[in-house]
């Protein structure tokens, strides 16, 4: 029987942590926002009114957190049901504040790590038994109040009743979409998402200057694919450069031995160069583009020419057909048809081997995307669009390696992953079963 949550603690106060804090109260929960100084906390707190939109009640909001230090007020969660923890990105400075809740908190309360990258497992080793079965991930994504995505995993020793409480919370309380994640590295989203992104920065450079740019790559990848409008670099400017690097370390430190991603993790020598000058992207000033304002009081727009490494004019891009929806784009015969079923048509076929490993189904996979990434199908959704058919006999005529997922669909004799309008999606034992509401 799931446990009700009527009360949050959130341990960090910066953008996550804050995030966090916001939802929870606009919800009606009471928050207690702690971080390392009352000050801090404060700020956190005045983070939150200050991006609030404008229809939203502010003071209502601020009346119900309350802020304070680790110092002098974490006695407090005592009384409190959910505390997430939310504070860097550093596995010792994790596991020493749970050292330190532990002791403090009611039975029955829920703890959760809210982490990117670090594992569930090492957090919960050597912590005792009681935690370990109130202990989960939980992964917001940011913005916190726009993104719809929260990740949720479980450890080996979590209640099933810890997740069942989390879950119900997040959805009827927060609004949220749960995915469930396995407890392995980046989890759903940032496993497939970021694998994208890598490979895109590796697979895109024999293909800049075949007829295609940096400008039209992003085109590319964008609406004509369902992927949003940033494209690759674009996305990747969003993102920062220096946040990718560290994304591309974790994944080489703890992907399997025999993942593909492993042959992307380090950054090609041009975004190498642009990592050691800080040009991170828009939050350096300038990434992949930049916008420069002219002595007329108008704006110019410029690329980072990964080929001469120089900036330029960014280029206007006009796509015509075949390049403009995802059928007809990843089987054309030329480099944009080529350069999209290699790297799109790579990350599906990447997903398609990762159920279980990351995900116990697909469903789970595709609302990960569309949730955290807002690609507007999932991908499997977008196999389905293609034709699972189409994508196994290419490969076969290719001489490459069909995923698991498709050689299921292939051995169950059907032609697509989801039927009957979406509301029943094909499961690992080649059987079809109805997709959990949302």
């Amino acid at each position: 029987m799931a446990r009700t949550i009527d009360s949050v603690a959130v341990f960090g106060a910066g953008t996550m942590g804050s995030g966090i804090a916001a939802v929870c109260a606009e919800a009606g929960v009471p928050v207690l926002l702690l971080d390392m100084s009352k000050d801090l906390a404060d700020q956190g707190l005045a983070r939150i009114i200050a991006t609030l939109p404008g229809d939203v009640d502010g003071a209502a909001i601020a009346a119900q957190i309350t802020t304070g230090s680790f110092a002098d007020d974490l006695g407090r969660i005592a009384t409190i049901d959910w505390m997430c923890e939310a504070i860097v990105e550093n596995l010792a400075a994790k596991r020493g504040l749970l050292d330190r809740v532990e002791p403090l908190r009611h039975p029955g309360s829920i703890v959760t790590t809210n982490t990117s990258g670090i594992p569930l497992h090492d957090l919960a080793q050597g912590q005792p038994a009681r935690l370990r079965r109130d202990l989960a991930v939980t992964h917001f994504f940011n913005p916190v109040r726009i993104m719809k995505l929260v990740e949720l995993v479980a450890g080996t020793d979590t209640d099933p009743e810890t997740i069942e409480s989390l879950a119900h919370f997040f959805r009827d309380r927060l609004g949220k979409g749960v995915v469930h994640a396995k407890d392995t590295v980046n989890f759903i989203g940032n496993r497939i998402g970021c694998y994208w992104i890598l490979s895109g920065f590796h697979i895109a450079k024999p293909f800049l200057g075949q007829g295609l740019n940096q400008e039209t790559i992003d085109a590319l990848m964008g609406a004509p694919v369902g992927l949003p409008a940033t494209g690759l670099y674009g996305l990747a400017d969003l993102i920062g450069l220096d946040v990718m690097a560290l994304i591309a370390r974790n994944l080489a430190a703890n992907l399997p031995a025999d993942d593909p991603g492993l042959a992307v993790t380090s950054l090609p020598p041009a975004e190498a160069g642009m990592l050691e000058r800080g040009q991170f992207g828009r939050k350096s000033g300038g990434g992949f583009t930049r916008v420069s304002r002219n002595p007329d009081g108008s704006r110019s727009r410029e690329v980072f020419d990964l080929t001469t490494e120089t900036w330029r004019p960014a280029q206007p891009v006009q796509l015509h057909a075949p390049h403009t929806d995802a059928a007809s784009l990843l089987f054309a015969d030329d480099p944009a048809g080529h350069f999209a079923w290699t790297l799109l048509g790579g990350t599906l076929l990447y997903a398609a081997d990762l159920v279980p490993a990351i995900a116990d189904d697909i469903v789970n996979i595709d609302r990960a995307m569309r949730w955290g990434f807002n690609w507007r199908q999932g991908p499997f959704e977008l196999l389905d669009l293609l034709g699972p058919d189409r994508v196994i006999a290419r490969l076969e005529h290719e001489g490459r390696h069909v995923p698991s997922l498709l050689q299921t669909l292939r051995d169950a004799g059907v032609s697509t992953f989801y039927r009957n309008d979406g509301s029943e999606f094909l499961g690992r034992d080649g059987a079809f079963h109805r997709v959990p509401s949302v």
